[in-house]
């Protein structure tokens, strides 16, 4: 009697995570993507560890050296080496550390302040947010890599200064978008009950109305990241980001274009690390949209 009740008992139902896991699993271009990147986010991680070669070192024996699988390759550089004599596979991994790094802290610094000043923008309505985002209208107006050479041009070349850069042109997407969010949140019921219950600004604007809008944050900033990445790649590429000899995929393509008919792997390879590396979190993008907005789910 009791094995048979335990038999057609209803299942529980899903926590919030194995929920979104199972709906994330279901994009399987997603998930190879996030398998992807991961990889990739764990090489250049440890590339101390796992580079064969000092980034920087030069080979004065074994310059532009081709691969292991072309004519004249050896395992001693299993990538190559480029015009210097630098091994190719340690200068990727330790490129891919510092656009990866500028990337994430670039997304970070665009969208703390941008959501600081949308919840703002939409709490203050009368006063605040004309403000902000007449500001943000005029920063929208710019391209953003034009944007991000006109500050770096200010600012000077480096590695800081181009997080900053790139953080200034993304911040109007997270200002809009939390401003939006937000109001379209404050006038549900949920809302209300808390202000009948005597909750403060601070508790309706950061325990009560920004928890329901993180989802599409979410997926904007895991979007802003492919394209910080590229404009990390295209600053490096103009000379305006990252300053040799540390590694960086931009800097890498753009020291190598003169050597493209000669050793075509010192341009192929950043290239390709670019390429994969963003449509990667693209699709990452896509399947957490996705997962996270219950429109888009399937209905089983």
């Amino acid at each position: 009697m009791n094995s048979h009740a335990a038999s057609t008992a209803p299942l529980e139902p899903a926590g919030p995570l194995r929920e979104f896991w199972q709906s994330f699993a279901e994009n399987r271009g997603a998930l190879v993507a996030l398998i992807v990147f991961a990889f990739i986010a764990l090489a250049c991680l440890f590339a101390p560890v796992v580079a064969p070669h000092d980034p920087i070192e030069q080979y004065r024996d074994a310059m532009l050296a081709p691969p292991v699988w072309a004519e004249g390759g050896s395992t001693r550089f299993l990538l190559g080496t480029d015009e210097l004599g630098r091994d190719m596979l340690s200068r990727l991994l330790h490129g891919g550390r510092v656009s990866l790094g500028i990337g994430l802290a670039s997304v970070l610094m665009s969208m703390i302040p941008g959501v600081l000043l949308g919840l703002a923008a939409a709490f203050f309505q009368r006063w605040a947010s004309p403000a902000i985002m007449r500001v943000m209208d005029i920063v929208l107006a710019l391209p953003s890599l034009l944007l991000a050479i006109c500050v770096i041009t200010v600012l000077g070349p480096g590695l800081v200064n181009t997080v900053i850069a790139i953080a200034i042109g993304a911040l109007p997407g997270y200002v809009r978008l939390t401003r939006a969010q937000a109001l379209g949140e404050m006038g549900r019921d949920y809302v209300t009950a808390s202000r009948v219950a005597g909750a403060g600004l601070p508790r309706l604007m950061f325990l009560t109305v920004l928890p329901n809008c993180l989802a599409p944050l979410i997926v904007n900033a895991t979007l802003g990241f492919s394209s910080a990445i590229l404009e990390v790649a295209g600053l490096g590429f103009l000379g305006l980001g990252v300053q040799p000899p540390t590694a960086e995929w931009g800097t890498m393509l753009s020291t190598a274009r003169d050597y493209i008919a000669r050793a075509p792997w010192v341009v192929t390879l950043p290239g390709l690390s670019i390429l994969v590396t963003v449509l990667s979190v693209n699709l990452m993008g896509d399947g957490l949209r996705d997962a996270l907005d219950p429109k888009l789910r399937k209905v089983s």
